[in-house]
C-alpha cells in the first residue's frame, strides 16, 4: 500500500498549518462579540425607552379577589358527574315523548315504540324499474329468510364447474 506523508514544512511541527489560518478565527470571534454588545446595548436602549413612554400603572392589590373567568370552553371541575348528568339527559330524551317543534308539528317518541312502529310499518324498498319510486312495498312472500350458516343461493353456472 502506498502511504500518505505530510509535506516537508509540517514534518517538524507535529499538525498542519495550511488548513487554518488564526486572523479570520480571531477576527470572526470579534465580529461575534461586537454583535452580542450591539444587541445588549439596543435591548437597554429600548428597555430604558418603554420605562418612560409607557407608565404601567398603580400596582395590583395583593387582597383584591376579584376573578376574571376564562373564555369559553373552560374545562369541566367533575367530569364523571357531567357525563352521567348528560347519559340521563339523553335517556330521557330516548325514553319519552315530546315536541321536537311545536310550530311544525315534529315530535319525539321513546326508542321502543319507533322500532315497533318501524316493524309494523315496514321498511323503505328501493323501487323496481317498473313501479314508481316510493311505492314499493316489501312483502312476506317475496322475501327470503335465511337462516344462520345456510348457504348461499349458486347459479346453475356456477354449480356445473
Amino acid at each position: 500500500m502506498h502511504e500518505v506523508k505530510p509535506p516537508a514544512e509540517n514534518r517538524g511541527r507535529g499538525y498542519e498549518i495550511r488548513d487554518l489560518t488564526v486572523r479570520p478565527v480571531i477576527w470572526g470571534a470579534m465580529g461575534l462579540a461586537l454583535l452580542i454588545l450591539a444587541g445588549m446595548l439596543a435591548s437597554w436602549l429600548a428597555f430604558k425607552y418603554f420605562v418612560r413612554v409607557q407608565k404601567l400603572g398603580p400596582p395590583a392589590s395583593p387582597f383584591e379577589n376579584a376573578r376574571e373567568l376564562p373564555p369559553a370552553p373552560r374545562l369541566q371541575v367533575t367530569p364523571a358527574e357531567a357525563l352521567k348528568a348528560y347519559q340521563a339527559e339523553e335517556n330521557a330524551k330516548l325514553t319519552s315523548y315530546g315536541w321536537v317543534e311545536k310550530n311544525a308539528g315534529v315530535v319525539r317518541i321513546p326508542i321502543d315504540r319507533a322500532m315497533e312502529l318501524s316493524l309494523e310499518r315496514g321498511f323503505p324498498v328501493r323501487a323496481t324499474p317498473g313501479t314508481p319510486a316510493g311505492t314499493a312495498k316489501l312483502e312476506a312472500s317475496n322475501t327470503k329468510t335465511a337462516s344462520v350458516g345456510a348457504q348461499p343461493e349458486q347459479k346453475e353456472g356456477a354449480r356445473n364447474r
